[in-house]
């Protein structure tokens, strides 16, 4: 049965479910973030899916990317499936900008997390939800 990681709840909200993975942005106004998990028990890696399954994650990767490109018009969109602090599969998706504070390095540590502020945060979903679809 599928359930997410507890560090993934804290640091995320939820944006909508897909077929099969749950869409959720990272809680971190630094960077339009999404990350899309698998509703999948037990699967840490990409390689752990079936190929029909893991077919279906990278559509559903391609589309979170271009929905991010078409809502925001990035300079780049980064996407990586990383593991070392949350041990279940997940992919990360995210809208990057030459002004944003890491460029041109990953995200990662490079600043603290921002906060949304409570109306921002309601706004990036709204939209999110209005580009991403069902």
């Amino acid at each position: 049965m599928f359930s997410l990681h507890p560090r993934l709840d804290a640091d995320t909200q939820l944006i909508r479910d897909w077929p099969l993975c749950r869409v959720l942005l990272m809680k971190d106004a630094n960077y339009p973030w999404l990350i899309l998990v698998p509703r999948r028990a037990e699967i840490s890696e990409i390689t752990d899916l079936a190929p029909e399954v893991r077919a279906t994650l990278m559509e559903e990767v391609a589309r979170a990317s271009s929905a991010l490109r078409e809502l925001l018009n990035p300079d780049r969109v980064n996407v990586a499936a990383l593991g070392n602090m949350v041990p279940q599969l997940h992919v990360h998706v995210i809208a990057r900008f030459a002004t944003d504070p890491a460029w041109p390095k990953p995200v990662w540590g490079a600043v603290p997390a921002a906060a949304y502020e409570p109306e921002g945060l309601v706004g990036r979903i709204t939209e999110l939800r209005g580009a991403l679809g069902d």
